[in-house]
């Protein structure tokens, strides 16, 4: 049996709007994970929202980020506006960019939402940095990092349920 890939030539099932909201739901139940706010932990609600963006932006987009972002702030008690705004600012990118994203394979897919990803960091980075935070250094952005290692695997896992079976059927063409 093969494996599921972006660069996949099988046809796709249109995705359900049920399990884009459970998988964003999940990735946001992971992020208020009490597991302390480690420099390695990678932002998982946005890079699946990144990844919804890229691939649905007609369904996902910024009205949804900036919800999300608001109850990322409830969730965190931090700054309000701090998530959400660096989430309507990250859907918006790859909104914007999601076309030219689908035509690269994983690795070039995983550099162009780096890019993405670093900017959503950087943007709660200034906004803390003007309510007189301290800067934490450099290794702040290693979240980042490793959710750009993590979004082939992500992926995977979330096309996994719109890939159809490989059945062949000798009197359809495709």
């Amino acid at each position: 049996m093969n494996q599921p890939s972006f660069s996949s030539r099988r046809i796709l099932r249109p995705v359900s709007p049920w399990f884009i909201a459970f998988s964003l739901l999940c990735a946001l139940l992971v992020n208020l994970m009490p597991l302390g706010r480690a420099f390695w932990l990678p932002d998982w609600l946005a890079l699946v929202l990144c990844f919804w963006c890229v691939r649905e932006p007609l369904r996902v987009g910024m009205g949804t980020a900036f919800a999300l972002g608001i109850v990322m702030d409830v969730g965190y008690g931090s700054l309000m506006g701090q998530h959400a705004l660096a989430y309507v600012l990250l859907a918006y990118a790859a909104t914007t960019f999601s076309r030219r994203i689908l035509w690269f394979g994983p690795l070039r897919q995983s550099l162009h939402v780096l890019p993405m990803l670093v900017g959503a960091q950087t943007v709660m980075l200034l906004v803390r940095l003007v309510a007189d935070a301290e800067f934490p250094g450099l290794i702040y952005f290693a979240g980042a990092l490793i959710a750009t290692l993590l979004w082939y695997p992500v992926g995977i896992l979330l096309l996994l349920p719109q890939y159809r079976p490989e059945e062949k059927d000798e009197n359809r063409p495709i």
